[in-house]
């Protein structure tokens, strides 16, 4: 076990928010569930009291946690290939394939990318999330960084919140976009589906997108996407919000969309593309330790080259 012992006071911006939105903010390095259950032991106090996950705190007050981070069971560790693209004692960079969740919860208790990292260093038992400092969807592909150390990981997850980790995407949409822009939309839980997130300017988070035409292809349109922000399901939230939803997305995408006048080929590939097409392809950042500037950059997986591919023969046969 780790002992933990911090503190903060509770800004204005958070005044008369529920305490386990607040602990998720202030101590984002533990998940909104372990908060919670630390909430439900009193191990998280107000002004020294316990208090409810559902509790209304005001600003001024301090927030004391006093806790043992229980280390990941070593049972958890399997043997599950990862594609390291990068590694030192302080890092790990991997590009994860699509079809594979990042962490375990109900539906995905095993054969996650964090059950291979505890599997693949011991140290990854001691750290918040196995040292995973961002996540991606289970079906979105490409690179993500880990931290090994939990000094690494502090510093990575400041950086995030500094909004200075690289992280550029690409996409298909449906629909032939006429210019690139920024989506500045928050973002929070929809208030009618749990599991998904929407544009919500009453309770949502700040949350900025940026897009720029790579090529447009008759009724679809691809996209280089760049993050300022990390919610949850961002660019596919944003780029529903602006009605170009993610090719394969049918959470956020409704009912399949075929292009009119597309060949059947084009139809062939977009009735059968598995997963919502989008790739994190490349990844900035400042490595905690020796404070040199890395970027790595990841190829297109299989499933959207041949996507391109059909698109681009569509394109040449206009």
């Amino acid at each position: 076990m780790t002992a933990i012992h911090l503190t903060a006071v509770i800004p204005d911006s958070l005044s008369g928010e529920r305490l386990d939105r607040i602990a998720a903010e202030l101590f984002g390095d533990y998940s909104r569930t372990q908060l919670q259950q630390w909430i439900k032991d009193g191990a998280l106090r107000v002004d020294g009291k316990a208090a409810k996950a559902k509790d209304k705190i005001f600003s001024g007050a301090k927030l004391q946690l006093d806790a043992e981070l229980v280390h990941h069971d070593e049972s958890a560790a399997q043997d599950i290939p990862l594609n390291i693209v990068y590694e030192d004692d302080a890092i790990l960079v991997i590009n994860k394939p699509p079809g594979i969740v990042v962490h375990p919860a109900a539906g995905n208790p095993a054969g996650t990318v964090m059950n291979a990292l505890l599997f693949h260093h011991a140290g990854a038992a001691a750290l918040p999330r196995a040292g995973i400092v961002h996540r991606l969807d289970k079906d979105t592909s490409g690179l993500m960084v880990v931290a090994k150390t939990l000094p690494a990981y502090h510093a990575l997850v400041k950086q995030l919140q500094a909004r200075d980790i690289k992280r550029e995407y690409e996409c298909v949409v449906y629909g032939q976009m006429t210019g690139g822009g920024t989506v500045d939309e928050p973002i929070g839980r929809h208030p009618h589906h749990r599991t998904k997130m929407a544009v919500e300017h009453l309770h949502g988070k700040d949350a900025v997108t940026h897009y720029r035409i790579q090529q447009r292809f008759e009724g679809l349109t691809w996209l280089d996407v760049t993050l300022e922000t990390g919610r949850t399901h961002q660019i596919r939230v944003h780029l529903s919000h602006l009605h170009y939803p993610i090719v394969g997305d049918t959470t956020y995408g409704g009912r399949m969309k075929i292009p009119k006048g597309c060949s059947p080929a084009l139809e062939a590939a977009l009735k059968a593309f598995p997963r919502q097409a989008l790739h994190a392809r490349r990844l900035g950042l400042t490595h905690p330790v020796t404070g040199e500037y890395l970027e790595w950059e990841s190829a297109l997986p299989e499933d959207m080259q041949q996507l391109r591919a059909v698109l681009q023969r569509e394109a040449q046969a206009i």
